[in-house]
Parts: structure tokens; C-alpha cells; sequence
């Protein structure tokens, strides 16, 4: 999350991973939305830098998070089942 403080990167990291949470349907507490949150947003933003496409802003850093969360938790569905 380029260009957010850590206070920021954690609030938009809990946001992201509480959506992907209801989106996907999981049962995850605080902590583990925030991780899968921030890990989200790390993964894909690399990803998609590899690709040549940037987002920038709180907004596009939120989108990118909440997808990157709902991958990290349709993966680890994959490999659990």
C-alpha cells in the first residue's frame, strides 16, 4: 500500500478483509481480516505491478485489497478441501 502510513495501511487492510470476509462468506476475527487485508493488497498490488497497472489513492487501495483478499481466501479453500 504505497503511501499510506501504517495507521492508515491497518484501517484499510481491517475494511478490506472485513468485505472480503462477507463477500466470501468466512468467519475470521479483527486480526485475521486485517492481515488478509494488507497480505491482499500486497499480493495483488505486486501482481498487477508486474502487469504494468497501478492504482493509486485510498479508494483504488481498498479495491485492490478486498480482491486480493478474496483470492487469498478462495486459495486457501483450494487447499484445504
Amino acid at each position: 500500500m504505497v503511501g499510506m502510513g501504517w495507521i492508515l495501511t491497518i484501517i484499510v487492510g481491517g475494511v478490506a478483509g472485513w468485505i472480503a470476509e462477507k463477500l466470501m462468506k468466512a468467519d475470521h476475527g479483527l486480526l485475521t481480516n486485517i492481515l488478509l487485508g494488507i497480505a491482499g493488497a500486497l499480493v495483488l498490488n505486486y501482481v498487477l505491478g508486474l502487469l504494468g497497472f497501478a492504482f493509486a489513492g485510498i479508494i483504488g487501495q481498498l479495491i485492490i485489497a478486498v480482491a486480493g483478499a478474496c483470492a487469498l481466501i478462495y486459495g486457501y479453500r483450494m487447499i484445504r478441501s
